[in-house]
């Protein structure tokens, strides 16, 4: 059992070891933790009062070189006096559970900065897990006193769309590539992108960058079609690895929350806050689903006749079900 009280106190002290304990607390699945976890969570939005962390989701295709981003752009800002959080959710294996978790390794200089702090956090295989975890992680950083956060997405699949839906910008990093730019950027991307930086855009590459810049600007008007739009997405080149254009990326993000405006920002973060609401009942279910044991009493026999063909996925779904509500 964990001394809440204590931890809501280091948490917003700042404290690192406290931070760290916190947000263990609140990726954990037990139950008797997630009650912790709420009980935490309850203390630290009854605290003082703090002004809205910056929130960016960042992605992009592999290799891109996001953790190199990521270092280069979370260096110039404690440089400048913020206090920055990374959430780096990496893949893991939907059968072990198991994950890579490298991504503090390859952000050395961050990682080393007190006035950074950086957790890489499996996903546990299901976006229901990144959409809890990761939410209410970023309210122990804010809590905390970091005034940026930045989440890493996995790169693959949905959970760009799950991260996009609980920041306020979504920075989308991409490359130049020989023949078809926009090869292996689906439309979705495009869509959620509300910056895009064509990264490596250093030495003989320069070039190639901003013409890989161009030709998504353009496809980007295709998607948009011609109607009115509050913001236009910017396509940007950088260097994360000589920081050339780094800060031109930043200066985007800013654009991006001050097009939103206070109200709009105030809109979109108590949408988001409903859609949370909702993934954390949908996350709930499943676990007592899990949990639930009429279902455990039927869950062999029902395996058996679905893989056998006995009986059908609609009729094995109703029979778990109304074991469930019994």
């Amino acid at each position: 059992m964990s001394d809440v009280p204590a931890l809501v106190e280091g948490v917003l002290a700042g404290r690192r070891a406290a931070v760290s304990q916190a947000i263990t607390l609140v990726e954990s699945s037990r139950s008797s933790h997630r009650a912790e976890a709420r009980d935490l969570l309850a203390g630290l939005e009854a605290g003082p009062a703090r002004e809205p962390a910056v929130r960016v989701g960042i992605s992009g295709v592999p290799g891109v070189g996001k953790s190199t981003f990521i270092e280069a752009l979370g260096t110039r800002l404690t440089a400048e006096g913020h206090r920055v959080g990374v959430l780096a959710v990496d893949p893991s294996s939907t059968r072990t559970g198991g994950s890579v978790l490298g991504d503090k390794t390859r952000m050395g200089a961050l990682a080393a900065d007190p006035a950074a702090y950086i957790r890489p956090s499996p996903t546990a295989g299901t976006l229901g897990g990144v959409a809890r975890a990761t939410s209410q992680a970023m309210l122990v950083l804010e809590a905390a006193g970091y005034d940026v956060v930045l989440v890493e997405t996995v790169g693959v699949g949905q959970s760009e769309v799950t991260v996009a839906g609980m920041v306020d910008t979504f920075l989308f990093l991409t490359l130049a590539r020989t023949g078809d730019q926009l090869q292996g950027i689906k439309k979705g991307i495009l869509e959620l992108a509300d910056v895009i930086a064509v990264n490596k855009a250093d030495g003989d590459r320069q070039q190639e960058a901003r013409t890989a810049a161009r030709e998504l600007a353009g496809a980007l008007r295709l998607v948009h079609g011609k109607g009115p739009r509050v913001w236009t997405t910017p396509v940007v080149t950088c260097s994360a690895l000589t920081g050339e254009g780094v800060e031109a990326v930043w200066e985007q993000v800013l654009a991006h929350q001050a097009s939103l405006g206070e109200e709009g920002l105030a809109a979109k973060r108590a949408e988001q806050r409903l859609e949370f609401t909702w993934a954390l009942v949908r996350d709930e279910l499943e676990q007592r689903l899990r949990r639930s044991p009429e279902v455990a009493a039927i869950r062999a026999e029902v395996r058996e006749a679905v893989r056998s063909g006995d009986l059908a996925p609609t009729a094995a779904a109703d029979r778990i079900l109304e074991a469930f509500d019994r």
